[in-house]
């Protein structure tokens, strides 16, 4: 008989996939999950899926409400500029603000972070981001997922997704049915572009040259990086107590699509919002953004937050106290327009004013 060598023996491992490396990143992030546990959850990981207790946390009769998101290409800003540590924040941010415009309380977080090659040293900087993000939420990081993917990623290259669940007691949701003609819109500022817009800022620094770890020409005192990096800011704590209270008629959370498009979001037919570009101060970063792309007002309104990373629409009679009890809660406040009777639909008025003057900014800021 012929003398056939053995077959070749073949293991996960030689096909680009480490379980021994998986397995000691649930190790490693064990202590980052178990420190946002709440009532409801202890935040053990480990097991086939996480349990949270409703009665637990105090809700009597509640509605679940789910939302799902990503970071998008800030991942890849992150990556090519070693800036880990907060990415999880943003990820944790595009869900949770999601939730809490519907009047719901965050409750638990599963996050799904895949690349063609794990690094746990990454992979820790960027859970410890998501824990990070769930306990200024208020939600506990229950489980998630860690997938290895040769071929599907360039190496060090990696993506994630958030999924979180929240719960409001039936009743006292917010749908927008109770805003009326006569509404004041307030905005909340933002932290800086949030998580949309990224590949218009890649963009733009490739294409002019950008130096990122140098001082921002708007702010010699940071680093322009650290500017776009700042992750997205986290509405829920400031929020819950006036929702629960029933002090606001709706919100909207501004993100891909901007003021234009994610008011109207919440706007019951025959109602539109009519925003005011002049009511607070464009960022600098915005300025900056849109003086290096020459960007169209209209453009910046539609693909950027321009500064508000959130809208409120409340009864004229509660500003000035929701005003003050949101400031008291760490939040800058801005009255920015009003709702009134006509097509469903926002116009952001005076953007071409305000936010056009390019060359006054330059000389300004640019020198």
């Amino acid at each position: 008989m012929p003398n056939n060598p053995p077959p070749k023996s073949y293991s996960y491992a030689q096909a680009g996939v480490s379980i021994a490396a998986g397995n000691a990143l649930v190790k490693a992030i064990g202590p980052l999950a178990k420190s946002t546990a709440r009532p409801g959850a202890d935040a053990e990981l480990g097991g086939f899926g996480g349990f949270f207790d409703l009665k637990a946390a105090g809700y009597a009769d509640p509605l679940l409400v789910a939302a799902n998101d990503g970071v998008g290409t800030k991942v890849k800003l992150a990556i090519d500029h070693d800036r880990h540590d907060t990415i999880g924040q943003d990820l944790v941010a595009m869900c949770v603000n999601d939730l809490i415009v519907q009047g719901a309380e965050p409750l638990l977080f599963l996050d799904y972070f895949a690349s063609a090659k794990l690094d746990n040293a990454v992979a820790v900087r960027v859970v410890a981001g998501i824990a990070a993000g769930c306990k200024l939420a208020g939600c506990a990081l229950i489980g998630g997922e860690t997938a290895e993917m040769p071929g599907m990623y360039a190496p060090g290259d990696y993506d994630l997704a958030g999924f979180c669940v929240g719960a409001v007691e039936r009743g006292e949701q917010l749908t927008g049915d109770r805003i009326a003609a006569g509404d004041v819109l307030l905005g909340l500022a933002s932290s800086g572009v949030h998580s949309n817009g990224y590949s218009l800022v890649r963009r733009l620094a490739d294409d002019l040259g950008w130096r990122m770890n140098r001082p921002a020409l708007f702010d010699p005192e940071r680093l322009l990086i650290d500017f776009l990096i700042e992750p997205t800011r986290i509405y829920v704590k400031s929020l819950l107590p006036p929702i629960r209270a029933g002090r606001i008629h709706a919100l909207a959370h501004i993100t891909g699509g901007g003021l234009l498009e994610n008011v109207p979001r919440v706007l019951p037919d025959g109602l539109h919002a009519r925003i005011d570009a002049g009511a607070w101060e464009q960022p600098r970063l915005m300025a900056f953004l849109q003086a290096q792309g020459n960007i169209e007002p209209a453009e910046m309104a539609r693909t950027f937050n321009c500064g508000v990373g959130m809208v409120l629409a409340v009864a004229a009679d509660e500003v000035a106290t929701l005003i003050a009890d949101l400031e008291a809660a760490g939040e800058t406040v801005y009255v920015i327009g009003v709702v009134e009777k006509g097509p469903r639909g926002c116009t952001v008025q005076g953007a071409a004013e305000v936010w056009s003057a390019r060359e006054a900014w330059e000389a300004a800021h640019l020198g």
